[in-house]
């Protein structure tokens, strides 16, 4: 019976306290206070989405923008770095160009003083199968190139023996050089005035050999004496160096020195040549003279 009446009053309590609470909301909502302003609600909740998205879209939109700004810089980066190669060509060009026109007045100065008439070629193949013992050139018959012509060469400032055209084309020719073994010249040491004869070993690396220069002579000579056609034979112009004595051996059963000759061009680096006529008259330097 106790028991019954404690749950009586237990419920009874429970009731007061949700009839206290239902009171307080009563009295809240005649007051103002507790008035739900759904408009409010609604546009809180979609600015709040509406941020979300915005925040989304300028991400991906940043995301695209930096990718194309990449893209563009990368394409720049490409023209300037083309630019770039395209200016240092240029300017590999230009130097090509100046030395290219500083050989060719230091060639022009000197063919003009040639009281021969002469034909300035450049060099367009040498024959590999015997290590340059052929040079072709790109003149011919039609440019008044003739078999058996001189050929000479300026070089660093220095004029010097090439060899003599052996082939004649109709737009090319080929010349033996000097250092072709089938290829002799009558040859004076510049100091003695000796004459020997002067011939190659085969290829440009080699030195030339001259011969026939008597050993009486040996105490006259010197290394770097200077070797020149002496025109004896009328192949060649008289005085062009050959090339510069380098070695001389004195040989017991012979009579004569051996002397080793290094050639006054530099055939490796050769590009331009002076074919010479020795039977016709240089037209320019008879101008000069008058």
């Amino acid at each position: 019976m106790a028991q019954f009446k404690f749950l009586r009053l237990r419920i009874s309590e429970f009731v007061f306290l949700v009839l206290l609470c239902i009171s307080g909301l009563l009295l809240g909502f005649n007051g103002g206070g507790f008035v739900v302003n759904f408009q409010q609600v609604g546009f809180t909740l979609l600015s709040t989405v509406q941020e979300g998205v915005n925040a989304v879209v300028g991400s991906v939109t940043g995301t695209f923008l930096a990718v194309k700004e990449i893209g563009s810089l990368r394409e720049e980066n490409r023209i300037l770095n083309e630019k770039l190669e395209n200016y240092e060509f240029l300017q590999r060009s230009n130097a090509d160009i100046r030395k290219e026109n500083e050989r060719l007045r230091e060639q022009l100065k000197f063919v003009r003083k040639l009281e021969q008439k002469n034909y300035p070629a450049q060099i367009i193949g040498r024959n590999t199968e015997s290590l340059y013992s052929g040079i072709t050139i790109d003149k011919g018959t039609r440019n008044g190139i003739r078999k058996g012509m001189p050929v000479i060469a300026v070089q660093n400032g220095t004029i010097g023996l090439v060899g003599k055209v052996v082939t004649v084309g109709l737009g090319t020719s080929i010349v033996m050089p000097v250092f072709d073994q089938k290829c002799t010249i009558s040859g004076r040491i510049q100091n003695t005035r000796d004459v020997g004869l002067v011939t190659g070993n085969g290829t440009s690396d080699n030195l030339l050999k001259m011969r026939y220069i008597k050993k009486r002579v040996l105490s006259e000579l010197n290394f770097g004496d200077i070797i020149v056609t002496s025109g004896e034979s009328e192949n060649y112009i008289k005085d062009i160096p050959i090339g510069t004595i380098s070695k001389i051996t004195v040989v017991d059963y012979d009579s004569s020195l051996d002397i080793e000759v290094t050639p006054i061009i530099d055939f490796a680096r050769l590009e331009t040549v002076i074919v010479t006529d020795l039977h016709e008259v240089n037209d320019d330097n008879t101008g000069d003279k008058q």
